[in-house]
């Protein structure tokens, strides 16, 4: 029967490759005689689709850990080809492990991740439709938009199927060989003249490794540091990570980004509320300590903070109104935000329950500026409707980290990862208040990895 089995499923593999052989046949005749770079992009991707089925395991986590040197590339369109890539051969090693009788490994997660984007492709439909606030023009830009979030619960996908195939604590130590390259960069922004290296500087010298913005490399910055955590907890030798560590924070602080700092006391707190000890209290003061102290100790973040006495956040005699004034001409970004959400909630109202569509509060704003609130931008973009099904995202990502939390050993590396995430995803919530995390698009690339990893079975010996 097991041979039988096996003769069928090599059968049925063969007949693909053979299907495959003969559509790559038929493409590459027409690409010869119609472009000749779309030839070789085709020939290239023939060796790669070998090595993904041949090496599934190390063709995942190298993707995995070249994703955070991609952004620097965005001008050639390379993440947006990676991202496209990813998602089809997600797509073609699942069909091909169902058409052989293979098992397709999921959970609920995965179920309501995949409901979720589908729902959010309702509003490529409502679009054209004229049912929006915006016209069909605006479709490309909308498809563009959900297909980067189609990038989320494919990576998801993808992550599960290496479930049983390596040890949960190697694949997230893996994940820490993603840091090597934004490391890199961020150095030599630091340390280097930057006549050196004008293209990666960003208009205010704000250091931002290889991401788009110094603000994105932030967020997954706290999200190493998350890690770094997780693995204080599990290792016997502390001073590597410590000295790592210190390094992120070195790095966070130079990122610039005040918002972040409110996303780091998040995080702590989160931390240390389900298990408070004298020990993990003395470290989460002396990491917000470390960091809030070389924040405060330069100019800009000195300035950032005094600039607060002048919004009504911290002056009483500033009220909203005069602070939508003041933002004309104070240069004050606090200032800035609040006249930008009251515009885009004054737009909002003329279409509640929809909005304007996917990926379309730019065109709203009309000064080419995202919103800096991604609960304004939901709202905007997906009307009421929108907002709660965002919310509803983020609400099933702390059940599932509740359920597995309830099911993991105690104490075990499974159930510290999990109280990890249960603390991160506060402090997104938190940054989303002023700044737009939802467009961060390589933190959720590796947020739903490792939602996925703590899906996983981790009752194999641990591996160190």
């Amino acid at each position: 029967m097991l041979s039988d089995r096996t003769s069928s499923h090599s059968s049925r593999l063969a007949l693909l490759v053979g299907l495959a052989g003969v559509g790559v046949g038929i493409v590459a005749g027409f690409l010869a005689g119609a472009k000749p770079l779309l030839l070789v992009l085709a020939l290239i991707a023939v060796p790669t689709l070998i090595f993904f089925f041949a090496r599934f395991e190390q063709a995942v986590l190298g993707l995995l850990i070249v994703r955070s040197a991609l952004d620097v590339f965005s001008a050639q369109q390379i993440p947006a080809a990676f991202g496209i890539g990813f998602i089809l051969l997600t797509l073609l090693y699942v069909t091909v492990r169902l058409l052989t009788g293979q098992a397709v490994r999921t959970d609920w997660f995965c179920w309501f991740f995949t409901a979720w984007i589908i729902l959010q492709g309702l509003w490529l439909i409502l679009l054209p439709l004229g049912a929006l606030g915006m016209d069909a023009s605006f479709l490309p830009m909308s498809i563009r938009d959900w297909m980067r979030t189609l990038l989320w619960p494919v990576v998801y996908w993808l992550v599960m199927q290496l479930k049983g195939r390596i040890h949960p604590e190697k694949a997230i130590s893996l994940l820490f060989l993603s840091a090597i390259a934004p490391f890199t960069v961020a150095s030599m922004q630091l340390f280097l003249p930057p006549s050196f290296v004008p293209f990666l500087l960003s208009t205010d010298e704000r250091i931002k490794g290889t991401f788009a913005h110094p603000n994105v490399f932030a967020t997954y910055l706290l999200l190493l540091i998350a890690l770094i955590c997780w693995k204080l907890e599990r290792s016997h030798k502390h001073w590597p990570w410590l000295l790592l560590l210190g390094v992120l924070a070195f790095f966070f602080v130079s990122t610039r980004a005040l918002f972040s700092l409110a996303m780091l006391v998040t995080f702590v707190l989160g931390l240390l509320a389900p298990r408070l000890s004298l020990p993990k209290l003395i470290g989460g003061v002396v990491l917000l300590l470390l960091v809030i102290g070389l924040f405060v100790s330069t100019e800009f973040g000195q300035e950032r903070l005094l600039s607060l006495t002048n919004t009504p956040l911290l002056n009483p005699d500033i009220d909203i109104s005069r602070a939508i004034l003041l933002s004309q001409g104070d240069h004050n970004s606090f200032n800035w935000r609040i006249s930008q959400w009251d515009y885009l909630l004054r737009a909002w109202q003329q279409f509640p329950m929809f909005g304007y569509g996917i990926g379309l509060s730019i065109p709203v704003a009309g000064n080419g500026l995202l919103p800096h609130n991604d609960y304004v931008r939901a709202l905007v973009e997906g009307g009421v409707v929108g907002l709660v099904s965002f919310l509803a995202l983020f609400g099933a990502m702390f059940l599932r980290l509740i359920q597995l939390l309830r099911y993991a050993p105690s104490g075990s590396a499974q159930q510290q990862l999990c109280l990890i995430l249960l603390a991160f995803i506060p402090a997104i919530l938190v940054g989303m208040i002023t700044e737009n995390i939802w467009s961060h698009t390589t933190l959720f690339f590796y947020l739903s990895a490792l939602l996925a990893i703590a899906g996983w079975n981790w009752n194999e010996p641990r591996i160190t």
